[in-house]
C-alpha cells in the first residue's frame, strides 16, 4: 500500500444533472474509483450530508460493493449540527455503517467543528463517543474536521488532544493568511499539538484551477510543464504537519493529472512561493465572495436559493467583465431550477451553516442587484 498522501474526496462526486445531487454519474466515477485504486491509493473521504445525505451509499455502491475490504481505507463523519440528544449520536453512527456496508470506519470524525457545533459536541458528549467506537472497533483512527479561529482549534485540542488521532483542516494558498480562514495559523496549531493534518479544499472547490488568464500565464511562465491544479496541491503538501491532501474529481483527465502531481510530487522552490504569491494577490482582485461551493449553506434553505451558482456567477462577473451574454444565460439556467436571490427572506440559516463565515444575505442583494433587471 503507497504512502496516502492523496485521499479521493467524495463531497463533489461528478453528476448526470448539476442540479441534483443525487444524480450522481455511477459509470464515470466507478472508472475514477478503480483507476484511483489501480494506482496505489486507498483514501476515501465521504460524510452523511453529502449528495443530499445519499453520499455514504453511492460510496457503498461504487467502491463498498465492488472491491475488498482491506483494499481501501473509508473516512466519515458524524453530523452535529442537527442532533440535540445523546443516542441520536449512536443512531446516526449505525445508519451510517448500514449507508457504506461496512462493519467499521477507519477514520471517523465530528464534522465541521466551529464555536456553535463544538458547544453542541460537548453537550452531547461527542468526543467521548467517537472514543468509545474506537475502543469498541468501529474505528481506526477518529478526529474532526474544523471550520473556526486557530484559538478555538487550540482550545478544543488543549482540552481533547489527548482523544483524537488527527485534524482535517481547510489548507491552500489562497486562504494561507485570509482572516475568515486563516490556514497557516490553523496549521500552526495543529503542528503545536503533535496532530498530523488533513487538508481540505486545497483547490477551494474548484477556484484555484479556474484562475483568469492573467494569473494562468504567470505560472506558465514560471514553470510551463505544470498543471494548474498541481500549485495547490504542491502548496499543501510542502508544508510540514500535513499528512494527506484530499481532493474531488469529477474526470478521468483531473484524476490522472492529480495522481502525477502526487506520484512526482516535489517541494516548491523558493520562486514558485513567489509566483504564488503574486496570484494571490491576482485572485483577490478578482473575488467578490470567498465561496467554496460546499453548498452547506442550501440544505435548508426554505426559498431553494441555490447560494453557491449566484456566488459563482457574480465572481465570473468581476473576473471577465465583458461576457455579459454568458453571464445573462447563466443566471437564466440558475433561476429555471432555483428561487432567485430578491426570494431570499433573510431568515439566516444559511449563514449560520456557511463553513467560510460569508455574509451570505448581503451578498445574495448584490446578485439581485447586477442581474435581477
Amino acid at each position: 500500500m503507497k504512502n496516502n498522501l492523496f485521499g479521493f474526496g467524495c463531497m463533489r462526486l461528478p453528476l448526470l444533472d448539476k442540479n441534483d445531487q443525487t444524480s450522481v454519474d455511477i459509470e464515470l466515477t466507478e472508472k475514477l474509483v478503480d483507476e484511483y485504486l489501480e494506482r496505489g491509493y486507498t483514501y476515501f473521504d465521504t460524510a452523511y450530508v453529502y449528495h443530499s445525505e445519499k453520499g455514504e451509499s453511492f460510496v457503498k455502491k461504487v467502491l463498498v460493493d465492488r472491491h475488498e475490504r482491506s483494499g481501501f481505507e473509508i473516512a466519515t463523519k458524524l453530523p452535529l449540527w442537527n442532533l440535540t440528544k445523546p443516542e441520536q449520536m449512536e443512531e446516526t453512527f449505525n445508519k451510517q455503517l448500514d449507508n457504506l456496508g461496512v462493519k467499521y470506519v477507519d477514520y471517523y470524525l465530528l464534522h465541521c467543528l466551529t464555536s456553535e457545533t463544538y458547544k453542541i459536541a460537548e453537550d452531547l458528549g461527542a468526543f467521548a463517543f467517537v472514543v468509545d467506537k474506537k475502543k469498541a472497533g468501529y474505528a481506526k483512527h477518529i478526529g474532526f474536521s474544523f471550520h473556526d479561529t486557530p484559538e478555538l482549534l487550540d482550545e478544543i485540542l488543549t482540552k481533547h488532544g489527548d482523544k483524537i488521532d488527527f485534524v482535517q483542516l481547510q489548507i491552500n494558498y489562497l486562504d494561507w493568511d485570509t482572516e475568515n480562514v486563516q490556514s497557516r495559523r490553523c496549521l500552526e496549531v495543529a503542528k503545536k499539538h503533535l496532530k498530523p493534518v488533513t487538508v481540505m479544499e486545497p483547490c477551494k472547490g474548484g477556484k484555484l484551477v479556474n484562475i483568469s488568464d492573467d494569473a494562468v500565464a504567470l505560472l506558465k511562465e514560471c514553470n510551463p510543464e505544470r498543471s494548474i491544479a498541481s500549485w495547490a496541491f504542491r502548496f499543501c503538501l510542502s508544508q510540514s504537519g500535513v499528512a494527506r491532501v484530499l481532493s474531488g474529481m469529477n474526470s478521468t483527465e483531473q484524476l490522472e493529472d492529480n495522481l502525477n502531481t502526487i506520484d512526482n510530487f516535489e517541494h516548491l522552490t523558493e520562486k514558485e512561493k513567489e509566483a504564488l504569491a503574486k496570484v494571490v494577490e491576482i485572485i483577490n482582485s478578482k473575488t467578490v465572495v470567498p465561496c467554496t461551493g460546499c453548498s452547506y449553506c442550501t440544505k435548508e434553505c426554505p426559498m431553494n436559493v441555490a447560494i453557491p451558482d449566484y456566488f459563482s456567477l457574480l465572481n465570473y462577473s468581476k473576473a471577465f467583465p465583458k461576457a455579459r451574454a454568458e453571464q445573462a444565460a447563466r443566471y437564466q439556467s440558475i433561476t429555471g431550477k432555483n428561487g432567485k436571490p430578491s426570494d431570499c427572506i433573510e431568515c439566516g440559516q444559511c449563514e449560520e451553516k456557511c463553513p467560510q463565515h460569508i455574509q451570505i444575505r448581503d451578498f445574495l442583494k448584490q446578485v439581485s442587484e447586477q442581474f435581477e433587471k
